[in-house]
């Protein structure tokens, strides 16, 4: 209950953050065009409440990723105890997320050599942003040699004060697998200790992001101000790449889920759409959940059985459009700053979007958002300044991510299935 009260808090904070950015963006280029009151003092007291803001949500970012990923591991393994059929939807999760992943890297790439940034638009979107120039060493900053030394932290309070997050999402992992291991006196306390933390850490968020028109609003306004409005044109295309990563990934699910699933490509798209329509317009999977159900059983000849435990498993543990859209999301920050990205980087940044795919599944998307994608630009050496003004225009991507979702949940019944799906009445359906 007090997760769906969060998330529709959240939700009516989209539009006035959005709002709060369009102000913000205004005002600063109406203060660049007639001048500011106050100055340059003024103008730093407006760049340190925003500073304010962005250190508010980057001190909750090492325990919340951490509690969320022991839980998250620990509530995997659980799952795959309670059957041969819940294995074998875990298997398919897991098959998809490195699938996704792979192409995650990819297509970001390919769209940026087709539709690059321009320089004079990244100078003018990184305006104003605090400490936007400072870049960190990613953990595969030193080449393969370097990523292959960072995945195991020495010591992992250290690693933690800086921010070494692929070291803390390996450590986290590990964690959370021996901790299954341990008897149910032990693990049940313990598992429930780490979910007390990463619900306290996300209350802590759901503060400051109630906070966040007035945070967005103090660092559009440094934009505005050093810039002018021509942030807009770099935002409206930072939108347009994200969407186009989740859209082909869409296009990727259907081609994967004719051949695997044993259905014709016409009726798995027909049966998808109630679903992807309830998650359209709730931007929840756990929302389309009974319209997920109801379509896999009368419409694409899965079985009750298979459906009602591999789709609320799906909701639960899987989203295979966060790798996707937050990876899409890290390389544009890090073409915006002119950050040339090799295999060491994609491979730290791939594995800890691996990670906080499991951890950070069933949050609020603006949620989700910071704890998901900042891990993921720390590892890859990608700074963070810039995050809030894309969450900002989050609301659109995030539609895609649901109905993302939601068509990769169906389509893992559909292959989870396999040869017991009922016969597809349409010819080549195995083609």
């Amino acid at each position: 209950m007090a997760a769906s009260r969060l998330r529709r808090t959240l939700t009516s904070l989209s539009l006035w953050v959005l709002v709060a950015l369009l102000a913000g963006l205004f005002a600063g280029a109406a203060a660049q065009a007639w001048g500011l009151p106050g100055g340059v003092g003024t103008a730093e007291l407006i760049g340190s409440i925003g500073t304010l803001w962005l250190n508010a949500l980057k001190m909750t970012i090492i325990p919340l990723v951490f509690s969320l990923l022991v839980t998250g591991v620990a509530s995997i393994a659980d799952a795959a105890a309670t059957g041969r059929l819940a294995l074998k939807a875990l298997m398919v999760f897991a098959v998809l997320l490195l699938g996704a992943t792979i192409y995650a890297i990819f297509a970001s790439e390919t769209l940026h050599l087709l539709w690059p940034i321009e320089p004079a638009g990244a100078q003018v979107l990184l305006a104003g942003a605090p400490d936007a120039s400072v870049v960190r060493e990613s953990a595969g900053g030193a080449g393969l040699p370097g990523f292959l030394a960072g995945l195991a932290p020495a010591n992992p309070i250290r690693a933690a004060a800086e921010d070494a997050i692929l070291g803390i999402v390996v450590f986290a992992v590990a964690f959370g697998f021996a901790v299954t291991r341990l008897n149910a006196a032990r693990r049940v306390p313990l598992v429930e200790f780490f979910e007390s933390i990463s619900e306290t850490m996300i209350v802590i968020v759901h503060w400051v992001l109630l906070a966040a028109p007035i945070g967005v609003f103090a660092l559009s306004m440094g934009v505005g101000l050093n810039a002018g409005l021509g942030a807009l044109g770099m935002l409206g295309h930072y939108v347009a790449l994200v969407v186009l990563a989740q859209v082909g990934l869409i296009l990727l699910i259907y081609c994967v889920a004719a051949p695997w699933g044993r259905i014709g490509l016409a009726r798995f798209a027909r049966g998808a759409i109630p679903a992807q329509v309830v998650a359209f317009s709730t931007q929840s999977s756990l929302a389309s959940l009974p319209a997920m159900v109801e379509q896999a059983r009368t419409a694409m000849g899965v079985s009750t059985r298979t459906a009602g435990l591999v789709l609320p498993l799906a909701v639960a543990v899987f989203r295979i459009t966060s790798p996707v859209a937050n990876l899409a999301v890290v390389i544009y920050v890090a073409h915006l700053h002119g950050i040339e990205l090799g295999p060491a980087a994609w491979i730290a940044g791939g594995v800890t979007a691996l990670a906080v795919s499991v951890g950070s599944v069933g949050l609020p998307g603006q949620v989700s958002f910071f704890v998901s994608i900042a891990p993921i630009c720390l590892a890859m050496g990608v700074p963070v300044q810039v995050l809030p003004l894309l969450l900002a225009v989050e609301v659109i991507p995030d539609i895609f991510r649901t109905i993302g979702n939601v068509t990769a949940d169906l389509a893992a019944a559909r292959i989870v299935e396999g040869r017991d799906a009922l016969a597809d009445p349409e010819p080549g359906a195995g083609i």
